[in-house]
C-alpha cells in the first residue's frame, strides 16, 4: 500500500512540474514577486509551501482520504443508477427519482473533490478563473446533494402525514420539475461565494497558486474579511436546511411512535430506518459545525494559529465533507431490497436459493 501511495504521488508530482514548467504559472509568480506588502508575503509563501507545515505520513493520509471515499461511492452508485433509470417501475416511485438525484450529486462531487485533491498533490498552478470554477461546481454538486436530502425528507414526511394525498400532492412528474428546480437553486448558492472570491482575487495580486479547498478555507478565516462574511452566509445556509432536515426527521418520529409503528413486528425496521437517517444526518452536520466553530473562535480570539487551522480545514473538507457522500449508496442503497439485490447479484454475492425436488 505504501508503494503504491510513493508512486502514486511521484506521478503525480512529474505532472505538476510538467505543467508548470509549461508557463502557465508565470502570471502568478511573478505577480507574487512584486508584492511588497510583509504581510501579504508571508500569506503568498503560506499558500505555496503550505504542506510543509504537516508531517508528511499525516499529508498522505489527508491526500488519499478523497481517494478512498470516491473508490467506495464507485463501486455501489453506478450500479444504483443503472438499476433505477433501467427499471420503469422504479423509475415512476418518487423516492427512487430523489434517491438517484442525491447519490448523482454525492458521485459527482466526491470525483471532483478528488480530482482537486490531486491535482493539489501534484502541485499544480491555476489561475483565479480556472480555481473559481472548480469551487463553483464543487459547490453546485455539494448544495445539490444538501437539497436532494430534503426532498427525500418532504417525501417521506408527506407520504406518512397526508398517505391518501400523497399521490395527488407529489406525483411523478412534480418530482421531476422538484429534480430541476434543486439544480437550479444549486447554481445560484455558490454563485455568490464564487463571485466574491473573484472580486477579491481581482484586488489583490495574485495569491493563490494552488486551487485548494482546505488552503481557501484557512484564508478566509484567517484574512479575508470579505470571504469570511460570504463564507459566515453559506454556513448558516446549509445549517437552516439541516436544521428542517431534522425537524422533518422528528416530525415523522413522533408521528410514527403515535401511530403504533414502533410496536410489533415493523418497530425493528422503523428504527433501522430512522438510525439511518440520523446518522447520516449527523455526518452532514459535522463539517459545518466545526466551520461554525472555528469563525466563532476567530471573531472572539482575533487570530488563530495557521497550522492548527490548516488540520482543522484538511480534516473537515477530506475527511468530514467526503465521509457522508461516501456511506450514503451503504446507508440507503442497500437499505431498499430490490437496489441490495441488484448490488448483491452484480457482484455475484447472492446465494443461490437451495431447491428442494418433490418426490
Amino acid at each position: 500500500m505504501g508503494i503504491n501511495q510513493d508512486v502514486l504521488l511521484s506521478l503525480l508530482c512529474a505532472f505538476g512540474n510538467w505543467y508548470n514548467s509549461s508557463g502557465h504559472a508565470d502570471r502568478c509568480l511573478s505577480a507574487e514577486a512584486n508584492v511588497s506588502d510583509p504581510f501579504l508575503r508571508q500569506v503568498a509563501l503560506f499558500t505555496r509551501e503550505w504542506l510543509i507545515f504537516l508531517p508528511p505520513q499525516q499529508a498522505r493520509f489527508m491526500q488519499v482520504c478523497p481517494i478512498l471515499g470516491f473508490l467506495a461511492v464507485s463501486v455501489v452508485v453506478p450500479v444504483i443508477l443503472a438499476k433505477i433509470l433501467t427499471r420503469s417501475q422504479m423509475r415512476q416511485e418518487t423516492r427512487y427519482l430523489l434517491l438517484a438525484n442525491a447519490l448523482l450529486s454525492d458521485l459527482l462531487f466526491v470525483a471532483m473533490y478528488m480530482l482537486s485533491t490531486c491535482l493539489n498533490a501534484a502541485g499544480v498552478l491555476m489561475s483565479e478563473w480556472a480555481c473559481a470554477t472548480v469551487l463553483f461546481l464543487l459547490g453546485v454538486l455539494y448544495s445539490s446533494g444538501i437539497l436532494s436530502t430534503k426532498a427525500m425528507v418532504l417525501d417521506t414526511s408527506l407520504a406518512v402525514l397526508v398517505p391518501l394525498r400523497y399521490f395527488a400532492l407529489w406525483p411523478v412528474s412534480r418530482t421531476k420539475r422538484v429534480i430541476v428546480g434543486i439544480w437550479a437553486l444549486s447554481v445560484f448558492f455558490p454563485a455568490g461565494s464564487v463571485g466574491v472570491f473573484l472580486w477579491y482575487h481581482s484586488t489583490v495580486p495574485c495569491s493563490l497558486h494552488i486551487c485548494s479547498l482546505p488552503l481557501l478555507l484557512v484564508l478566509s478565516v484567517s484574512y479575508s474579511t470579505p470571504m469570511q462574511i460570504s463564507m459566515l452566509l453559506g454556513v448558516v445556509g446549509i445549517l437552516f436546511i439541516l436544521l428542517l432536515v431534522f425537524s422533518g426527521y422528528m416530525l415523522l418520529h413522533w408521528r410514527t411512535r403515535m401511530a403504533g409503528v414502533w410496536r410489533g413486528e415493523s418497530s425493528s425496521r422503523a428504527k433501522g430506518t430512522f438510525l439511518i437517517h440520523y446518522l447520516h444526518l449527523f455526518l452532514s452536520f459535522c463539517p459545518i459545525l466545526v466551520l461554525a466553530i472555528e469563525l466563532l473562535l476567530y471573531y472572539h480570539h482575533g487570530v488563530l494559529d495557521l497550522r492548527a487551522n490548516l488540520w482543522v480545514s484538511l480534516v473537515v473538507c477530506n475527511v468530514l465533507l467526503v465521509l457522508p457522500k461516501a456511506l450514503a449508496p451503504y446507508l440507503y442503497g442497500l437499505r431498499y431490497r430490490d437496489l441490495r439485490a441488484a448490488l448483491l447479484s452484480f457482484y455475484g454475492l447472492r446465494r443461490p436459493s437451495a431447491i428442494t425436488p418433490v418426490i
